[in-house]
């Protein structure tokens, strides 16, 4: 599993519905925009000590969603198989050349995959 920033934003990305506003917008704040505790607490209005209570608790629940879910370690695994898919149809592709039908087979698959990865991304 991924750790640090890109992990933190998947946690929000995938699990933000389900915190409460004021969590959201801390833990947002405190790791997408890096805003210091005493910012975070200016801006909405608590003390530092709150705004850090509710960074931690974002996380932990965030992080309880994914080992109850796996929604990240799911969507990570998917992407990576696709990626090995892309490899092989290429593979593939240069293979079949003299034959245009499984050449246009393998180019819509191409195309599919391409367009999912960019969904992904």
């Amino acid at each position: 599993m991924p750790e640090g920033r890109l992990y933190r934003s998947m946690l929000l990305d995938f699990y933000s519905p389900l915190l409460t506003d004021r969590q959201r917008e801390c833990y947002d704040l405190h790791y997408n925009e890096d805003l210091s505790l005493s910012e975070i607490a200016e801006q909405c209005g608590i003390s530092r000590q709150g705004a850090w209570d509710n960074i931690r608790r974002a996380g932990e629940a965030m992080e309880d969603f994914e080992a109850k879910s796996g929604l990240i370690r799911r969507f990570l695994e998917t992407e990576t198989g696709l990626r090995r898919l892309l490899e092989l149809l290429q593979t593939l592709r240069a293979r079949v050349s003299d034959d245009a039908e499984s050449s246009a087979l393998v180019d819509t698959a191409l195309a599919e995959i391409r367009n999912l990865l960019n969904t992904a991304e």
